[in-house]
């Protein structure tokens, strides 16, 4: 749907999200297991979770109209996991019900004492994801403003998304997460390439890490990104904020002061933000700055979609920009 804003400016304000959906099951324990060991537990939890359901949570609560791309194995957990997304307000038309499969699974153990963690992750129906599931949910991607796609379903999918969005004229956005060889011609359909310091390096083969200056290795690597035919690249750099480089200026948005509780999802977060700003018609910066600031408060609290925040939480700053149909 066009709206346009109180400028009269014309702008495209849903995002659709292309990704996967899970279950994650959650176990504490004060330490990992060794090999072949057994350990009491100290709690667990199972909670909807996913690169792309995530990122969809976070843009709704962000105040964006959010459709969903993924294809659910029903046989256990699907309902569940598609009807966490409605009470966000999400939109499922476009989600493919598999009866026959399982939904994607992450089994993961947290320790306790220091934090460390093991996943195993099953991708169940979203390796099933098709280019003809995308084909059917054309309608939906034509008419939003924004696609984001993630790497947890299969790349023929996304580039058929991405094919769409451009040929509607909507901004793509892919979250090289997690990182994997990506080919020129879905590089050449994407406006925002969105990645940690360590997928940069993957991705670009500058090392990263081993020195003090990585906001410059950061920044060599996203030259080489764009060279591939990427209109814009962001780097997160943890602590160090992020650096959005295009072919013509680099500009580094320092990290927002916070006591981190729980950074999983971090990530997930300030692409919700990014792409919600990107559709509401904020700048780069504003949309980039948008999604620091939730990212900020969802490390500042325990749990993953239950810790991202409302729009309204992020104060006078980000007030959600008020839009009328056109």
């Amino acid at each position: 749907m066009m709206t346009k804003n109180v400028d009269g400016q014309a702008i495209r304000a849903r995002v659709a999200v292309v990704g996967s959906i899970n279950m994650d099951m959650v176990a504490h324990s004060t330490r990992l297991p060794a090999p072949g060991e057994t350990l009491a537990g100290e709690a667990f939890v199972m909670a909807p979770g996913g690169k792309g359901a995530n990122q969809a949570v976070a843009a709704a609560r962000l105040g964006a109209a959010v459709d969903f791309v993924a294809r659910v194995g029903m046989r256990q957990y699907g309902p569940e996991l598609l009807q966490a997304l409605q009470i966000e307000g999400i939109a499922c038309e476009a989600v493919m019900r598999d009866a026959k499969a399982l939904p994607g699974i992450a089994v993961i153990m947290v320790a306790s004492k220091g934090g460390e963690n093991a996943i195993v992750y099953i991708p169940g129906s979203n390796a099933d994801l098709s280019a003809a599931d995308v084909a059917a949910a054309a309608p939906t991607l034509r008419g939003a403003g924004v696609v984001v796609a993630q790497l947890e379903v299969p790349m023929g999918a996304i580039q058929a998304a991405f094919e769409l969005a451009r040929g509607a004229g909507s901004i793509t956005v892919l979250n090289a997460a997690p990182a994997q060889e990506l080919p020129e011609a879905l590089l050449g359909l994407t406006d925002w390439l969105v990645l940690n310091e360590t997928e940069a390096s993957q991705l670009s083969g500058v090392p990263m890490g081993i020195a003090d200056d990585t906001r410059e290795q950061a920044r060599r690597a996203a030259q080489i990104l764009l060279k591939r035919g990427v209109k814009q690249v962001l780097v997160t750099l943890g602590s160090d904020g992020a650096l959005l480089c295009t072919a013509d200026l680099d500009q580094h948005f320092p990290a927002r002061a916070v006591i981190a509780v729980d950074t999983v999802g971090a990530g997930d977060t300030l692409v919700g933000g990014l792409v919600a700003g990107l559709a509401e018609g904020l700048t780069s910066a504003d949309a980039v700055c948008l999604g620091q600031a939730a990212a900020a408060i969802a490390v500042s609290r325990s749990g993953v979609q239950s810790a991202m925040p409302q729009r309204a939480e992020l104060g006078a700053e980000f007030a959600l920009r008020r839009v009328e149909s056109i």
